[in-house]
């Protein structure tokens, strides 16, 4: 027993000597290299605000979701400020691995569940028809008849097990591992579910929420080393990655070009508000939408070419807060819909009201006939 231990130990110490060496001795990228890590962060960044955009627009019609409020949106660029640097501390007072250890459990799970979410009507399809698809619901509440509170209130089905399974092996490969593909497919699985899932009110709480985040932004990383000594020590798929010399050492490659996903979901979920916005106005183009997608993908790219002649990291929302209010704003008030724009409130109690309001219009025009 005693030297399988001692075993493991050695082993244990040959891999983190080699992980050690292999992180000291750097690929240098093209570029080549860095046109195609560049290029793939772009195209990984503009797919979860796109594909979750969409699927926003069916989660606020199909469900009740939460929204921030003005309140929230103020707050939150300071509660992101404390947990920035409570992360900071606890990582220069404890060791790195055994916090990072403890972020592996964590985000091993969220991210299953994350991947599991987003993929399972697509493993749904795949699954073959010989497996019966068995629906079941998962129901825990508190009290009775008006002060019910259903704490647990969940449907599955032996398809959405399937799933989960799948997942869980993508999940194994990331705990085991850490490889770069696993960590990328878990933060596309988060920035996915986070722009489907978080939602914005109105337009005025989106500016008060990206323009606390764009002075945010700029302080801690000009400011101080906080954020990115955070973000290189932070093990977790809270960012995508891509090797900046995959062409020279294929999968194995580890000079990395990253990508926080706060950069893709905080404009992210502004974009899939102004897609909200366009489907209310009833017209055939999502001009809000798709000006706001291209506005985007410019500010991506003028990051990426400042960090490239500057040769220093840049607070991504610099560039993505102005084009990403800048643009629709403008053309709004272009468009002649600035004040349709503000006045928006994506609620759908506002939306039934109206409904409501539509159908008994008639009725009371016939009472007032008789």
């Amino acid at each position: 027993m005693a030297s399988n231990v001692h075993l493991i130990i050695a082993q244990a110490n040959e891999n983190l000597t080699e992980n050690v060496k292999n992180a000291t001795e750097k690929t240098p990228s093209t570029p080549e290299g860095m046109a195609v890590a560049y290029g793939s962060l772009v195209i990984m960044a503009m797919l979860p605000i796109f594909f979750g955009s969409y699927r926003s627009v069916a989660y606020h019609k199909e469900n009740k979701p939460e929204k921030m409020t003005k309140k929230d949106a103020a707050i939150f660029p300071i509660m992101a400020s404390c947990a920035l640097v409570a992360l900071y501390i606890v990582f220069k007072l404890f060791s790195k691995e055994y916090i990072n250890l403890l972020l592996t459990g964590y985000f091993f799970f969220l991210g299953v569940l994350a991947l599991t979410h987003l993929l399972s009507p697509v493993v749904s399809k795949l699954v073959p028809a010989a497996i019966p698809n068995i629906p079941f619901h998962i129901l825990f509440k508190q009290g009775e008849g008006d002060n019910t509170q259903f704490l647990i209130d969940y449907r599955f089905s032996t398809y959405d097990v399937v799933s989960l399974i799948a997942c869980s092996l993508v999940g194994a490969w990331y705990l085991i591992q850490k490889h770069w593909v696993a960590n990328n497919l878990f933060g596309l699985a988060f920035a996915v579910n986070a722009v489907e899932l978080l939602h914005l009110n109105n337009v005025v709480t989106g500016c008060i929420l990206l323009c606390g985040l764009f002075f945010y932004d700029i302080f801690w990383v000009f400011g101080t080393d906080v954020m990115v000594t955070v973000a290189k020590s932070f093990e977790a798929p809270i960012k995508l990655v891509f090797p900046q010399d995959l062409l020279q050492n294929g999968l194995a490659a580890n000079n990395f070009a990253m990508l926080g996903l706060g950069d893709i979901v905080i404009p992210g979920i502004f974009i899939a508000l102004l897609l909200r916005f366009d489907n209310s106005l009833k017209r055939k183009t999502k001009t809000y939408f798709h000006a706001s997608v291209i506005a985007y993908f410019l500010g991506l790219m003028a990051t990426i070419f400042v960090m490239h002649v500057f040769k220093h990291a840049q607070p991504a929302l610099l560039y993505l807060v102005p084009a990403c209010l800048g643009t629709p704003l403008s053309l709004a008030l272009l468009k002649g819909d600035l004040t349709a724009m503000f006045k928006y409130e994506d609620s759908p109690e506002n939306e039934k009201s109206e409904e409501k309001k539509i159908e008994t219009q008639p009725k009371q025009e016939a009472k007032k006939a008789k």
